[in-house]
């Protein structure tokens, strides 16, 4: 066999010099014919199956990206369906009187008056930035930090929707969320509930009036549409700074 290979080798150099200078003598031997032809075969066996390989390697990468594509944009739209009818559900309890709305001008007037709590009901990445002087913070979302496939699937649809440029990070609910707003405030309280743009805010509402709290007002529009001097601030940039990161805040 290592004859064979080496004659093979031979031949295939002593064809590629022959094809490469020219040269127009026969072949010495019919053997010799019959192993150029069969070296033949085989370069161009091994470039049939090198393409094939590169072709199904960039198939493969192209359903893999193509299911991805399809599976984020299948979440994207189950997320919109369920947030719709949420967003119907959380509007019609400040239409039907169980839960009053507030501006920010009207919530800073309310928060100078004895009895009013500031409920701040976002994540603590949010709040960092800035916050209402003397409000309490129980987070309904906090930054999601599993690995798990899931988890990863939607950081990947989250950041290619635009998580780059905004810098906002997947979220999960905070299970502890209603067992610590009943630790730190009485049913009785009068509560302002806020949030960095007012939707969060709303659901908070509907799950503290389902816990037996009936003293709450909805800071419309939330902390982004205060301006400033409208309530009481801590924290080193102004309210609507609170939710935005990413490339987004160096660049304004």
């Amino acid at each position: 066999m290592a004859m064979a290979g080496l004659s093979l080798k031979a031949t295939a150099a002593v064809t590629t010099r022959s094809l490469q200078t020219g040269d127009k003598r026969p072949f010495r031997s019919t053997a010799q014919k019959c192993r150029v032809s069969q070296l033949a075969c085989v370069s161009a066996s091994h470039e049939d199956l090198r393409a094939a390989s590169v072709r199904h390697l960039a198939f493969q990468r192209s359903s893999s990206c193509t299911v991805v594509q399809i599976t984020c944009a299948q979440d994207l739209a189950e997320q919109m369906r369920e947030m719709r009818a949420a967003e119907k559900r959380w509007e019609q309890q400040v239409k039907e009187g169980k839960v009053k709305q507030l501006s920010a001008k009207e919530a800073g007037y309310a928060m100078q008056l004895n009895g009013y709590t500031f409920l701040d009901v976002r994540p603590s990445n949010e709040r960092s930035k800035a916050l209402v002087k003397d409000s309490v913070h129980v987070p309904m979302y906090e930054v999601d930090k599993s690995v798990d496939p899931g988890t990863l699937l939607r950081k990947f649809s989250n950041f290619t929707m635009g998580g780059w440029w905004n810098g906002l990070p997947v979220m999960k609910y905070n299970e502890r969320f209603m067992p610590d707003v009943v630790a730190k405030i009485p049913k009785t309280a009068i509560i302002i509930v806020g949030c960095q743009k007012g939707l969060r805010s709303l659901s908070a509402c509907e799950r503290l009036y389902k816990a037996g709290y009936r003293n709450l007002f909805w800071l419309n529009g939330g902390l982004d549409a205060a301006q400033e001097g409208d309530l009481e601030r801590e924290g080193p940039q102004p309210f609507n700074f609170g939710g935005i990161g990413g490339v987004s805040e160096f660049i304004g």
